[in-house]
Parts: C-alpha cells; structure tokens; sequence
C-alpha cells in the first residue's frame, strides 16, 4: 500500500500492484507516425457543462501533471520526462501519477495530442478566412516561436523508445488539408509541377499522404515544397543555427514564402 492522491483531493491509500507493471519513463519502439480522418477535436478531460466534481479535479490534476512535463521538456528535452521527477515537483508518491497517467508514454501522447490539436486548429482558424499558403506559412512560425519546446516535440528528432498512436498524430492531416485546398486555390501559372515531369506522374499514384484530398498533382507539390522547405527553415531558426550569422530569420522565412508562391516566368 502506498499513499496516493484521490481523485477528490483527499489523500488515500491504493494498492500499487497495478502501477508496480508500469515503466515510470513508460518504453516502446518505433517514431510518430499515422493519421485520421476529420476535425474531430481533441476529448477534454472532463466534459464541458457535465462535469462531476471528481471528474474536475481530474481534469485539473492531469492539467497540473502536464504543466510540469512540459517545464521538463523545456530544461531537459522530451527524452529526459519523467513521472517520478514530476510527483517529488507536486509532493505525491510516483504511484499516485499512475491514477491519471498509465506511464511516460500516454503523457507524451497526450502532450503531442495537444501540441497537433493548438496548431491545427490556429491553422484553419486562418484557411476558413482564405488565408493563401503564405499567410498559412505565418501561422506556422508564429505557432512555433510562441513555444519552439512545443514546435520540436512533434517536428523535431523522435522521442527514443516512443511510438504515437495513428490517432494522434493524425490530425497533422487537417492541417495539410488546408495546406492543399489553399495550394489548389492558387492561380493557375503559380509553382508547381510541371506536367509530365517525374515527379508530377508519381504524385498522381501516391497521394495517400494527402488523406483523400482532391487537390491535383500540382497542389500536391506545391503543397509538399512550402511544408519541407518552410520547416527547414523554421527547424533551423527555432534550433540557433542562425545565430551569428547577421542577417533576420523573418526576412528569410517572408523571402521564401513569397519565392514559392510567386508565378512562373
């Protein structure tokens, strides 16, 4: 027996049988990867408006548990996140942080879920007021200097010995979604590719990726050439590799996206 948090907020005892099986820094193969389909929106912890009291004091516990990883991962990066580090910083058992977390890994799934959830819906924000690829573009390096601790967990290097469930990290697919219809919306002499290219006849028979978008070849890569060109840009900006070089990393990243979305000719 070990003392552990109720869920009302008095403190009890639990049998820690059940968290005894459960790795603290939680271990499984693999990197994130995988997509779904719809602007579902992410589940709360508790339901807006039906919330019982226990159920808000979850909500607001798990809340608690993740401002504490994400200080974590600012210091240390999201391979150093830790359970038992996280309940010695909210004075509780570690056993206790397993009644709202089963383990590191459903932690993380929960951060990157948050983390894809933020961006892709300030992203659409924009689109749904025909916001073009460019303004899209702005979206994204405003997102990722608000917190580049955020930006790298789900655009950086994978966490070691993590592997994102398809669902969350399927809702990166909305937010190319509306990469691809402001892409397919361009005018027609925009960058593209060009007809009969290699490329362009590859696209048109792998498009998964596109999650069933119906944006034609040249959108797609359209689409593709501002997603890697403007995230390397950004990687290296958020990563200080600009640092000393003399020149604005805003001015670089405005010059690219109105090099990409410039016509032809």
């Amino acid at each position: 027996m070990a003392d552990t948090v109720d869920e009302t907020g008095v403190a009890g005892t639990a049998d820690t049988d059940a968290a005894a099986g459960a790795d603290t820094d939680g271990k499984s193969g693999g990197k994130t990867g995988g997509k779904t389909g719809g602007r579902t929106g992410a589940k709360s912890d508790a339901k807006a408006g039906a919330a019982t009291p226990r159920e808000r004091y979850r909500a607001q516990v798990r809340a608690e548990i993740k401002e504490h990883a994400w200080k974590q991962i600012a210091e240390a990066g999201a391979s150093a996140l830790s359970l038992n580090a996280i309940a010695k910083q909210m004075g509780v058992s570690g056993p206790a942080l397993y009644r709202y977390f089963a383990g590191r890994d459903e932690l993380i799934t929960e951060l990157i879920r948050d983390a894809y959830r933020s961006l892709a819906d300030a992203v659409h924000a924009a689109a749904v007021t025909g916001a073009d690829p460019a303004g899209l573009a702005h979206v994204l390096r405003d997102w990722a200097l608000a917190d580049p601790h955020r930006y790298f967990l789900i655009y950086g290097t994978p966490v070691p010995g993590y592997h994102a469930p398809e669902e969350i990290t399927g809702i990166s697919s909305e937010i190319m979604a509306d990469l691809l219809t402001a892409c397919a919306a361009l005018e027609p002499d925009a960058p593209g590719t060009p007809p009969g290219t290699p490329f362009a006849a590859h696209l048109a028979d792998h498009r998964d990726w596109a999650d069933g978008h119906p944006a034609p070849p040249a959108a797609l890569h359209r689409a593709l050439t501002f997603w890697t060109r403007l995230h390397g840009v950004l990687s290296l900006e958020l990563a200080g590799h600009f640092t000393g070089m003399a020149f604005d990393p805003a001015l670089l990243y405005e010059a690219e996206t109105d090099g990409l979305r410039a016509p032809r000719g």
